[in-house]
């Protein structure tokens, strides 16, 4: 198998090329970015095959840059921010991330969550795809990886895609964190919960409020759609 190729964008030199030294002692070919625009200009020519993003960046954020690379084309992100908000992580979420550590963390978990990332992409990119799945007025086409509701297009990170399609294949169901974590994200210790809660807020920021129903304590469940 080739190289994955991963592009750091974080302005700290001494934190990037931290990250940088860990994933090429991880087999990875990585290159490093410095600020919104170098980072927007080096996805386009290196195409890599994820995306470490720091959210505070000097010429335009990670916000920013995560919308522009994921406009052109659906790419596992990770991103970091230096403070545990709720409501950065939601938008970065919204922006098409994938995953998020707060600084600070360390590389052991950093290089332990782009694998997990990768690695859902290679089991998408090996695995037939099966039929579209419709749920009322939502369709899920596997195949091409895409979502409509209504009729309309809505644009999912591949994190979002394959939760939306882990509910969709138990509607009504209601499935624990716990299993989620380690069904989707394939994590097994349950130490990640609030990353579920983020992406269901996300899914339902995208998809309506009315999709997904909490059960407190528990999990979540996907209702039929009208």
């Amino acid at each position: 198998m080739n190289e994955r190729r991963v592009l750091v964008v974080e302005d700290e030199r001494t934190i990037a090329e931290s990250i940088a030294a860990r994933l090429r002692a991880e087999g990875f070919t990585v290159e490093i970015a410095a600020d919104g625009p170098s980072a927007v200009a080096q996805f386009h020519a290196g195409q890599p095959d994820l995306v470490v993003l720091d959210v505070m960046l000097p010429g335009f954020d990670g916000l920013e840059v995560c919308r522009r690379i994921q406009a052109d084309r659906p790419v596992p992100v990770l991103m970091l921010t230096a403070r545990d908000d709720e409501t950065d992580l939601l938008v970065g979420l919204a922006v098409g991330a994938d995953d998020y550590l707060t600084k600070p963390f360390s590389m052991r978990e950093l290089t332990a969550r782009v694998h997990v990332l990768l690695r859902r992409m290679e089991r998408a990119a090996a695995t037939p795809a099966p039929p579209a799945i419709r749920l009322g007025d939502i369709e899920i086409n596997q195949a091409e990886r895409r979502v409509r509701r209504a009729g309309a297009d809505v644009h999912l990170t591949p994190t979002e895609f394959d939760l939306l399609v882990h509910l969709a294949g138990r509607p009504r169901t209601v499935l624990p964190r716990e299993r989620l974590l380690a069904d989707v994200w394939g994590w097994v210790d349950g130490s990640g919960t609030r990353t579920v809660d983020s992406h269901i807020k996300a899914l339902r920021r995208k998809l309506g409020a009315d999709l997904i129903r909490t059960v407190h304590g528990v999990g979540y469940a996907l209702e039929m759609p009208a």
